[in-house]
């Protein structure tokens, strides 16, 4: 038996005792992983510095370098991401409908673990624990095949959060890592119906794609994310430059920061030039379409290519465009309906951009930044879904439940 079908089974086989397992439990289970993290942190850096030093030898990016860069103060983080997990209400049991047919059958409909949940991601290590959770407290068991990039990181925390659930309700072996990286192992998961209940992918277009494309186990997907941000011509000048540079440049690796700025051609003679001015004396490299590139008198042309592209870097794109219709069009043909944001003082036109635009959240005069499971207020996410089937958005505990109908009679039968 490989690997991944191996771990599968064994997380299958606890997940009817997960389903069973009180708040108390799962809460108890959770704060032991959190104060472990925090306990082992020098082992996990040590860690982390093995595919810090591995990724550096191959070229990884800056970008992917601070993906994956685990220090005290993250560890920290990630380990309150956990206790406040457990200050946050338990969905399953939660009674969502209650009625009484004629015939006397009495039907209520409750909230339920979906069961095993895969979790197939990149670079990030913080997702193993996020997701370990989440997963968790919902009472579902998990398996996690994250990327080669961060192994060793992985395979150190899973270790440590095993340990902890050892000394808990919640059986270790409900919480599964996959060691092998090679693709093949990723193929596998796809396609283990029966054992696995839904697979939620976290990363770059090519691996959602690959997952949703070939997945035969339900999916549930986590799109890429070219976000853009659209600077009306009534827009507040100061207020846009700190929008584009907040959700360009405080953390441009993850889904969440835009990559293509449009900018009102009226706004644009007056403006552009400063905002534009201000990315590149952070480093960011501009590309721009021909009026940009008059406009400022420097940047790269930008491309089609460039518009359909997640650069997940200090890269950004600049388009003027004459009107909010224009910026619609743009953002329906290019965007991945992540994350948009309009910057305008006119109601009107932030009404229509609110409505209009296609997206799991749209904002009007605030960063994109802020579409993460935290600032929503869900505690750590398990991603964030572009799809629109059972959830959508920053996906928090109640996405990661099914429901079920518990029916009482007294003896009926159907005629």
């Amino acid at each position: 038996m490989s690997e991944v079908r191996e771990k599968a089974a064994k997380a299958k086989q606890k997940a009817a005792l997960m389903s069973s397992l009180t708040t108390a439990q799962k809460n108890e289970a959770l704060l032991l992983m959190a104060d472990a993290l925090v306990t082992e942190q020098q082992s996990i850096i040590e860690a982390n510095q093995l595919d810090m030093d591995r990724g550096e030898q191959n070229g990884t990016s800056k970008s992917l370098l601070d993906r994956i860069k685990l220090t005290e103060e993250r560890i920290a983080g990630i380990a309150e991401g956990l206790r406040q997990i457990t200050e946050l209400p338990d969905p399953t049991g939660t009674q969502l409908d209650s009625f009484e047919r004629p015939n006397g059958l009495r039907i209520r409909k409750i909230q339920v673990p979906l069961g095993v949940i895969g979790i197939i991601y990149e670079a990030r290590p913080n997702v193993t624990v996020d997701a370990a959770g989440l997963c968790l407290k919902t009472g579902n068991a998990v398996i996690l095949r994250g990327g080669s990039a961060a192994i060793s990181s992985n395979k150190r925390i899973i270790a440590v959060l095993q340990d902890a659930l050892s000394r808990s309700a919640i059986p270790a072996d409900a919480l599964q890592l996959i060691e092998d990286t090679d693709r093949s192992s990723v193929d596998e998961m796809l396609k283990l119906n029966g054992l696995l209940d839904v697979i939620i992918p976290r990363g770059g277009a090519s691996l959602i794609r690959n997952v949703v494309e070939n997945a035969t186990v339900p999916v549930i997907e986590t799109g890429a994310g070219i976000c853009h941000t659209y600077i009306d011509d009534s827009g507040q000048t100061q207020m846009a430059s700190d929008i584009v540079f907040n959700a360009k440049v405080q953390r441009p690796s993850v889904c969440n920061s835009i990559e293509t700025m449009l900018v009102h051609e009226q706004f644009a003679k007056l403006h552009l030039a400063e905002i534009a001015g201000r990315l590149k004396e952070a480093g960011v490299e501009i590309r721009g379409c021909e009026t940009t590139l008059n406009l400022l008198g420097y940047g790269t042309p930008v491309t089609e290519e460039n518009f359909a592209t997640e650069y997940n870097d200090y890269i950004i794109n600049v388009r003027v465009v004459k009107n909010l219709d224009e910026a619609l069009a743009h953002i329906a043909k290019y965007g991945t309906m992540h994350s948009e944001c309009i910057v305008t003082e006119n109601e009107d036109n932030a009404a229509r951009f609110l409505q209009l635009v296609d997206a799991a959240a749209v904002y009007h005069n605030a960063s994109t930044r802020f579409t993460d499971g935290f600032e929503f207020g869900f505690g750590a996410e398990i991603g964030i879904s572009t799809q629109k089937l059972h959830a959508r958005g920053p996906m928090g505990l109640p996405a990661l439940t099914s429901t079920k109908f518990l029916v009482v009679g007294n003896g009926q039968i159907r005629g």
